[in-house]
């Protein structure tokens, strides 16, 4: 499905199976269904995971927690059925995803130290799309120094402009499901998205890693 359009995308047929076996009470299907959501709920916080709180925090842990929940809560889900499972399942990963990152950031900011920058891979990710008229990602990935620069640049931008990035360019999610995991309407996620597209292009131009055409 064409990530553009503002509708999230349902959930495949495999998965439509096995929620109408645990809806049922089969006992196995539960399991099945976590199983199958699991390597893709892990890619999702693996990649949205504060490199800081990485070093911490194993990202299978929190898909972990994050399954726990959503055994537990599954009933009042098939009950409801608020929005595809494989979107509620990203959705409860990243709450707790929020939530790990605010009790870390309270403890670094009890420490005196800081941790020198490090490149972030996301951060070539979410900037792909403008640098794909420059230097490629593909070409110019492996160069320390290329990767430092978008790093740096990408950070100069407030977190919420590089999570909706990430979550567009990155994830390629529909801004409907954007929206559903930050909590706003589409309409607004798409306008959040443009300004932070535009502030990232500032930010590559300052860093001379984008050619200023204007």
């Amino acid at each position: 499905m064409d990530p553009t359009a503002d509708a999230p995308r349902p959930d495949s047929s495999a998965t439509s199976q096995l929620l109408a076996a645990a809806a049922v009470g089969e006992p196995s299907a539960v399991g099945k269904l976590l199983a199958r959501h699991r390597p893709e709920m892990v890619a999702f916080v693996r990649l949205h995971l504060d490199r800081r709180t990485a070093a911490r925090v194993d990202p299978s842990d929190i898909v972990q927690d994050a399954q726990a929940e959503i055994a537990r809560r599954l009933p009042d889900y098939l009950a409801r059925r608020p929005m595809p499972f494989h979107l509620w399942a990203r959705k409860t990963a990243y709450e707790r995803l929020l939530d790990t990152h605010r009790r870390h950031l309270r403890r670094a900011r009890r420490t005196v130290t800081r941790e020198e920058f490090l490149p972030d891979r996301s951060s070539v990710l979410l900037a792909r799309p403008l640098l794909a008229g420059g230097p490629t990602p593909s070409q110019a990935a492996e160069a320390r120094e290329f990767e430092e620069r978008v790093a740096r640049a990408v950070g100069e931008l407030p977190p919420a402009d590089r999570e909706v990035l990430l979550l567009r360019n990155a994830d390629g999610l529909p801004f409907a499901e954007i929206g559903a995991l930050m909590g706003i309407e589409p309409a607004a996620v798409r306008k959040r998205f443009g300004r932070a597209l535009l502030r990232l292009r500032t930010a590559l131009i300052s860093a001379g890693l984008l050619e200023d055409t204007r």
